[in-house]
């Protein structure tokens, strides 16, 4: 498969969700307290529940409450878990610093952009709407669009159709190996976004992005210098 090159043909940007674009931890955090209390236990360290953040609900719920998704009550408190965050969703999150105005930017150069999560739509879609970006995503893809969600490269590669964008003229950007890996399987240009929700353990460098950025301030350079 031919690589994408970054340069001035570059005609998409997509963005990872949670921890990529949008720093959504606050959120789950919040939430995460909350089911603490109601289960009785004493207070843990946010930044515990922001590491799990990547893993999805049941990786946050496992976390907040040291709970095996095996237990009896874990459903029960899963269910819990999205029920507290659709009601309070998007009141604690905001874009990562400089990325409303790199959208901005992308279109004023006919960029287009545009997510590709792992999150259901029915808390992405109203997620994106609260958000400052203007213009909006021009495609918000999510496993709700595809038969396989990342690290399969089905979602992206819908994205850049829906944008009319090949995707070796494009951008993919994500915190986690899945998103690396779905980005190079889709023939994207992709970059590793290091400030996202990572694993004490983890390290972006090692996940064969072709950049990695430090912080959203960082990843919005790279994105100036390969386009501009």
């Amino acid at each position: 498969m031919t690589r994408a090159t970054p340069g001035p043909h570059t005609r998409a940007v997509l963005f990872d969700l949670d921890g990529t674009l949008i720093d959504t931890a606050p959120e789950f955090i919040h939430i995460g307290l909350q089911l603490r209390a109601a289960a009785g236990l004493a207070p843990m360290s946010g930044d515990i529940i922001r590491q799990s953040v990547s893993g999805g609900a049941i990786s946050m719920v496992q976390t907040a409450l040291e709970l095996s998704a095996t237990d009896p009550q874990f459903e029960t408190w899963r269910r819990q878990f999205l029920t507290l965050y659709e009601a309070e969703l998007g009141q604690y999150s905001a874009p990562y610093p400089g990325l409303v105005e790199l959208i901005a930017e992308l279109h004023g150069a006919g960029v287009s952009w545009g997510v590709v999560t792992n999150k259901l739509e029915r808390f992405a879609a109203p997620l994106m709407n609260r958000m400052p970006f203007d213009p909006p995503a021009g495609a918000v893809i999510t496993p709700d669009h595809v038969a396989q969600p990342k690290p399969d490269p089905e979602a992206i590669l819908l994205a850049c159709k829906h944008l009319g964008a090949s995707p070796k003229h494009s951008l993919f950007i994500g915190d986690h190996l899945r998103d690396i890996e779905a980005g190079k399987s889709a023939g994207c240009y992709t970059i590793a976004a290091a400030y996202g929700y990572l694993a004490a353990e983890e390290s972006a460098s090692l996940w064969g992005a072709d950049a990695v950025a430090l912080s959203s301030e960082h990843l919005a350079d790279l994105i100036r210098g390969q386009l501009f």
